[in-house]
């Protein structure tokens, strides 16, 4: 037993370990030249909540850099370790006007969950319904993740009101998942605001590693079809 403990990996576990830190590095660096003008506006303004349509116009920047860093990944997955910048070009370019789309759909359903969670809130029962906004918020966020995740993957083009109901069906289906992305996306935003060089260059890959795979076992029977 011991011997196998202190017997040395295999170059191949070697060549896959590496294959996929380089992969979460160059992934990391494209998400942040990807969003670069929000990053920009984020350093530069100093009360981003004044302004928030203004950010949340900026925003749609993270749409088409998430379907290519989850291009990457599913590129990693079929074996393809030393391609980052091609998959995420390809995904990018294939899911750009779709991913803006779906974005702010689900952004414009925010906001208005929003405004209604602050206007509830100034009410004798609007602690009541706090649960409500918080599932609806999650549920938004988690459905516009998978349809992205699907215009990122597929292997012919997708129409989005093919896949907006299923994934939104799946998403509610598979909610234990939903909430899981919801947290790890909560640490990625929490990581990137205090630390941004660390979240950015370290941690992001990582995160959306996490949530690529939960939203792909969660999208699964649509690749089924």
């Amino acid at each position: 037993m011991a011997a196998r403990l202190l017997r040395p990996a295999s170059q191949e576990t070697y060549e896959k370990v590496f294959g996929m830190v380089y992969v979460g590095l160059m992934a990391n660096v494209l998400l942040a030249v990807s969003c670069a003008p929000l990053l920009l506006a984020l350093a530069v303004v100093r009360d981003p909540l004044a302004s928030w349509p203004f950010f949340v116009v900026l925003s749609g920047f993270c749409a088409p850099a998430l379907a290519g860093v989850f291009g990457c990944f599913a590129a990693l997955g079929s074996g393809a370790a030393s391609e980052v910048w091609r998959p995420f070009r390809d995904a990018y370019r294939r899911a750009f006007g779709r991913a803006l789309a779906v974005w702010f759909g689900g952004a414009a359903v925010l906001v208005v969950l929003g405004f209604d969670a602050v206007i509830v809130a100034r009410t004798a029962w609007g602690p009541a319904l706090a649960p409500f906004f918080v599932t609806a918020a999650v549920l938004v966020v988690s459905t516009v993740v998978a349809v992205i995740v699907v215009l990122a993957t597929a292997e012919t083009p997708v129409r989005l009101r093919d896949v907006v109901w299923p994934c939104l069906c799946l998403v509610a289906r598979r909610w234990y998942l939903a909430a899981a992305n919801a947290v790890v996306l909560g640490l990625a935003v929490a990581v990137v605001s205090v630390q941004p060089v660390v979240g950015l260059f370290v941690a992001c890959a990582p995160l959306l590693y996490v949530v690529f795979g939960n939203t792909r076992a969660t999208v699964a029977p649509l690749s089924e079809r």
